[in-house]
C-alpha cells in the first residue's frame, strides 16, 4: 500500500509538473513584456522632455506636469489593488531623503536630454548600476568584492568612451548633466533600500510623486511658460507615459524575478534611437554604441553578482 502511494505521488508530480511550469513560463513572459513596455514608455516620456524643451519650457515646468499627471495612474492603481491604506508611513524621513536624491536626478536628466542626442543621454543613464555599487559600498558598508570592483572600472571605460573627450565632440554639460542624473538615481536606490524593509512600492512612488509636485511648482514660481495648446497637451501626456511606465515596472517584478527582467532595461536604448531618429534625425554615434553596450555588460554582470550574494545569504 506504502509503495502505491508513492507511485500515486510521483504520478501526481509527474502530470503537474508541467502545468505549473507552462504557467510560469507565461508570467515570466508577462513580466518580460511588461518591462520591455516601461522602456518604451520612459523612453517616450524623454523624448517629450526634450520636445518640450525646445519650445521653451522650462525643466521644472515639465517636472510639475510630469509628476501630476502621474497621479492619474498611480492613483488607480492604489485604488485597484492596495487601497489608500498604503499610503501610511512610518518613514517620513526617508521617504524625504529619497525624493530629495531621486528629484535632484530627475532635474539633471531632463535638463541632460535637452542637452544630448536622445540615445547619449540615455545611455548615461545606464550607468547607474555602476555609481550603485559604489554607494552601497560607500554608505552602506556592503561589501563588493573585486569581481563587481572590475565590473564597475570596466563600465566606467565605456562611459569614457561614450563621453569622447576629443576636441570638438565633448559636449561637458550635457555629460555632466547625465552622470549626475546617474548618480542621483544610484542614490535614491540606496535610499529605498533603507526603506523598503517597512515601505512599500506603491508608497514609495507615491511620496516621491508628491514631492516632485512641490518641486515643480516651487521651481515654476520664479519662471513660468504658459505652453500652447500643443504643447499642453504633451506635457500632460509625458505625466501619464511617466505614471503608467513606473507602473509596469512594479507589475514586471510581480509577475517575473528581477533577474530575469533587469537586463530587459536595456531596450529603452533601441526605443530611444528609433525616437531620435524619427523626430531629430539623430544617428548614434559609434562611439556612443560601443559604449553603451560596454556599459550595459558591465550592469548585467553587476547584477548577477548581486543575485548570486543575495542566494548565498539566504542558503
Amino acid at each position: 500500500m506504502a509503495l502505491d502511494g508513492r507511485r500515486t505521488a510521483t504520478y501526481s508530480r509527474v502530470v503537474t509538473q508541467p502545468a505549473v511550469s507552462h504557467a510560469q513560463k507565461q508570467r515570466i513572459l508577462l513580466g518580460i513584456t511588461l518591462r520591455v513596455g516601461a522602456m518604451a514608455f520612459l523612453a517616450g516620456l524623454s523624448a517629450i522632455v526634450k520636445w518640450t524643451g525646445e519650445r521653451g519650457i522650462p525643466v521644472f515646468e515639465i517636472i510639475l506636469f510630469r509628476n501630476l499627471f502621474a497621479f492619474v495612474p498611480l492613483g488607480l492603481y492604489i485604488w485597484r489593488t492596495t487601497g489608500f491604506e498604503v499610503l501610511k508611513t512610518r518613514r517620513p524621513l526617508g521617504h524625504l531623503t529619497r525624493s530629495v536624491i531621486g528629484l535632484t536626478g530627475m532635474v539633471c536628466g531632463f535638463s541632460a536630454v535637452q542637452h544630448l542626442p536622445l540615445t547619449e543621454a540615455t545611455a548615461l543613464q545606464f550607468t547607474s548600476p555602476l555609481f550603485m555599487t559604489a554607494l552601497s559600498a560607500l554608505l552602506l558598508g556592503e561589501a563588493v568584492g573585486r569581481h563587481r570592483w572590475a565590473a564597475v572600472v570596466f563600465g566606467f571605460l565605456g562611459v569614457l568612451l561614450m563621453a569622447r573627450p576629443i576636441p570638438g565632440e565633448l559636449n561637458l554639460p550635457g555629460v555632466t548633466l547625465g552622470i549626475l542624473s546617474a548618480i542621483g538615481a544610484a542614490g535614491a536606490m540606496v535610499a529605498i533600500r533603507q526603506i523598503a524593509d517597512t515601505e512599500r512600492g506603491p508608497t514609495i512612488v507615491f511620496y516621491f510623486t508628491l514631492g516632485g509636485v512641490v518641486v515643480g511648482l516651487a521651481g515654476s514660481a520664479f519662471h513660468w511658460v504658459t505652453p500652447a495648446p500643443l504643447t499642453l497637451a504633451m506635457l500632460v501626456l509625458a505625466g501619464l507615459l511617466g505614471g503608467i511606465g513606473q507602473l509596469l515596472l512594479t507589475e514586471a517584478l510581480r509577475n517575473a524575478p528581477v533577474g530575469v527582467v533587469a537586463p530587459f532595461d536595456y531596450t529603452q536604448l533601441v526605443w530611444a534611437a528609433g525616437l531620435g531618429l524619427l523626430f531629430w534625425g539623430e544617428l548614434p554615434h559609434p562611439l556612443t554604441l560601443v559604449g553603451a553596450v560596454i556599459v550595459a555588460s558591465s550592469g548585467v554582470y553587476i547584477l548577477h553578482r548581486e543575485l548570486r550574494r543575495f542566494r548565498g545569504a539566504e542558503n
